[in-house]
């Protein structure tokens, strides 16, 4: 295939960070391929370019791994059954050992015989344990190394020398043998990796429970026919007919009937929404209480459902930036650790003369190496940080935007639409020389008839409630960040801003009393005037009000440590006003949409780590020139695509939301790197030194891994409104 795609796999056999770097290194090998990322958590690669999927599936085989096309799942990912069969035939085999082990530190003077002990061993090892050796030595003909390889080394470097002390034993005396040691290595082993698939089995949980949302089957009303129809068979035009308490299969647009809409699973608002004829509602919401015909108008992939999972899907199998100093580290971990158990092997036995002390100290420092943890420390916290922000309605769309916005230290806020309800109504219109009122509106109802703005929709309805005819306008045009221009009744009209009236020499002089006025009390203002020649007309007052929950987002943002700045098009009476309603104290007003953008990269030239949130085609340049952009998911799809993070209801709350997901997802990911790091830094000096048995080193190296899984998944607790985490 000749254009660049997206291709996702599911990878088998893969058992550390190690094994992870090495499937990555293979397929980028690959003619074709522009970016692999492979996934431990997931067990998935994604990979970019014009390879094709039998060329893909081809070269991790040839690395010792299984490959084949990803598939989705609405269930987790079943485990192998065998899996705790065999940790729980390893456990049995291995408690006669242990309890042999225990009975001679206890002095009792009891102790299985040695053909015993080698009986109950010997399975362990080379049945139970086999599956290492297997990885290992396809580790081994790849040319590295993994965790398989240095369990396989230890635990037979244990077994081999137990059963050499059994056989060139004198008869009659019993011998020091370590059986105990290999075995309950490759046990402990074997049930860390049985409760570490429980639990990674958890951290999809978010993503499964979006993908059961939809509906199989829709019932479709044709010719007046209600019959029940799969899914994939509705097409965009059709009417679907849904019944009180069930799931819209859908996107569309209600034409028949009301009802409270349940969308908690998509957006994360709490409470059921009514909705009537004309209201857009989203597949996977449910219908409380109304019988409901709907137009669709977006089935299957082009639904807001499934472009939500694959924005979450899209974030689970990105790589964050500090993942690739983990990749490194894990590309050279087997090797080095092989030189430090030869060189703690070497030197036991050079200066205290003990081989088997120094097979011993060799196997500890073996198996207490585990890449694991290493491995799964940053994708299982972003997999379940990202699961979580998405039930609460924060869809963040790769690991670099989640890692980015727990740096935020200050939010800049677009005002209409974002921090107010972006529904303004047009409260006063004042004449310039007469109080001819009515002929005002006529004029600015015929500039915005094609005009989408907010303030256009406020005219529009006030000139419907007033019953007032437009005037007919002619060579419309839309002055970005200024305001509209057209002709009227043989004249250039013009409804703008201060900035446009100056640039065409209006003189706003003989409205300034009551325009300051106007302003103070939070108003937005646009002028009216004949440009031929230039004359002012008059003047119209808009009122917004804002959000009920703006005042408490920036009161949480605060309480974050994270400082608020407001940028607005309006002006700088209006905008002040706003703001300190709601307690931000940075206001920048009258500003074209490239200044703002501008003005983003002057607030992050000091290194401040900026936030912008908006929600319009105007706050796409910004949203793009900050740190990280936030969209609400009231906005455009302009906006929703320029930002790293989209909040799926037009809530200014969520954006302290997902600052604090996004910290406490980098505080697990802190904490399992912090954690995979204290094993083995603490851990291979004291087994090298002889202060941690065999045994001791098996425990530690599997319960690692657990632990960092299991520290991921507290996240899944995390609830949107919790108490912020400075």
């Amino acid at each position: 295939m000749d254009a660049e795609t997206v291709l996702d796999l599911d990878i088998g056999g893969m058992t550390c960070a190690a094994c992870a770097g090495r499937v990555e290194r293979a397929l980028k090998r690959l003619p074709g391929v522009h970016e692999a990322a492979v996934n431990l958590a997931t067990e998935r690669a994604r990979v970019s370019g014009s390879a094709a999927m039998d060329a893909l599936i081809a070269a991790v085989r040839k690395a010792g791994y299984e490959a084949s096309p990803a598939v989705a799942r609405t269930e987790p990912k079943p485990q192998n059954p065998t899996e705790r069969r065999h940790a729980l035939i390893a456990a049995a085999l291995s408690a006669p050992l242990v309890a042999g082990m225990a009975a001679h530190v206890a002095g009792t003077g009891w102790m299985l015989p040695g053909w015993a002990q080698f009986a109950l061993a010997t399975p362990v090892q080379f049945w139970l344990g086999w599956r290492f050796y297997a990885a290992g030595w396809k580790a081994l003909r790849a040319g590295s190394g993994n965790m398989d390889l240095l369990v396989a080394l230890g635990t037979s470097a244990a077994w081999g020398l137990s059963t050499w002390l059994l056989l060139s034993a004198h008869p009659g005396h019993a011998p020091p043998l370590y059986y105990e040691s290999s075995a309950l290595i490759i046990t402990f082993v074997l049930v860390g990796k049985f409760l570490e698939g429980r639990a990674k089995s958890q951290t999809g949980a978010a993503i499964r429970a979006l993908m059961r949302l939809r509906p199989d089957t829709a019932r479709v009303r044709r010719d007046g026919i209600e019959t029940e129809t799969a899914i994939a068979a509705v097409r965009v035009g059709d009417v679907v007919i849904v019944r009180p308490g069930e799931r819209i299969p859908v996107d569309g647009r209600i034409i028949e009937g009301t009802a409270a809409i349940d969308a908690s699973m998509i957006t994360g608002e709490s409470l059921p929404g009514e909705a009537g004829p004309g209201t857009r509602v989203a597949a996977g919401a449910i219908d409380t209480d109304g019988l409901l015909a709907i137009e669709t108008v977006a089935v299957g992939a082009e639904t807001m459902l499934a472009r939500i999972v694959r924005l979450v899907e899209d974030a689970q199998a990105s790589k964050a930036p500090i993942q690739r100093l983990v990749d490194r580290v894990s590309a050279v971990f087997v090797p080095v650790v092989l030189v430090v158990a030869l060189a703690t092997f070497a030197g036991w036995w050079l200066l205290a003369g003990d081989i088997p002390t120094a097979v011993l100290n060799a196997v500890s420092v073996l198996v207490i190496a585990c890449p694991c943890a290493l491995g799964l420390a940053t994708p299982t916290a972003i997999m379940v940080g990202t699961g979580a922000a998405a039930r609460a309605g924060i869809l963040i769309k790769d690991a670099v935007s989640l890692e980015r916005a727990h740096a935020v230290r200050l939010v800049a806020f677009d005002k209409t639409g974002t921090l107010t309800e972006g529904r303004p109504r047009l409260s006063d219109i004042v004449a310039a020389e007469d109080d001819d009122t009515a002929a005002l509106l006529r004029l600015a109802a015929g500039l915005q008839q094609g005009s989408e703005h907010p303030l256009a929709a406020a005219v529009r309805e006030r000139a419907a409630t007033d019953k007032m005819e437009a005037g007919v306008a002619t060579g419309f045009r839309a002055l970005a960040g200024r305001g509209v221009a057209a002709g009227i009744d043989g004249r250039t009209i013009a409804l703008g801003n201060r900035r446009l009236m100056d640039e065409h020499g209006v003189d706003t002089a003989a409205l300034a009393d009551r325009a300051a006025a106007l302003e103070a009390s939070g108003h937005t203002l646009a002028f009216l005037a004949a440009l031929d020649p230039p004359h002012l007309l008059g003047l119209l007052a808009f009122s917004d009000t804002a959000k009920p929950t703006a005042a408490g987002a920036v009161a949480r943002l605060a309480a974050l440590g994270v400082k608020t700045a407001m940028l607005s098009g309006d002006s700088a009476g209006a905008a002040r006003t706003v703001a300190e309603a709601l307690g931000i104290g940075t206001v920048l007003a009258e500003l074209l949409p490239g200044d703002k953008a501008g003005e983003i990269a002057r607030l992050r030239a000091d290194g401040t780590v900026v936030a912008m949130v908006g929600d319009g085609i105007n706050d796409a340049p910004a949203l793009a020139a900050a740190d990280i952009g936030i969209a609400m998911g009231n906005g455009t799809d302009v906006a929703m695509e320029s930002a790293g993070i989209a909040l799926m209801r037009g809530d200014p709350a969520l954006v302290a939301d997902a600052i604090d997901i996004s910290r406490r997802t980098a505080a697990k990911i802190r904490q399992g790197l912090f954690w995979a790091f204290v094993y083995n830094v603490v851990g291979i000096p004291l087994a090298a030194a002889g202060y941690l048995s065999p045994v001791l080193a098996g425990a530690a190296m599997a319960a690692s891994s657990v632990s960092v899984v299991g520290n991921a998944l507290l996240l899944r607790r995390w609830r949107a409104g919790a108490s912020p985490r400075r």
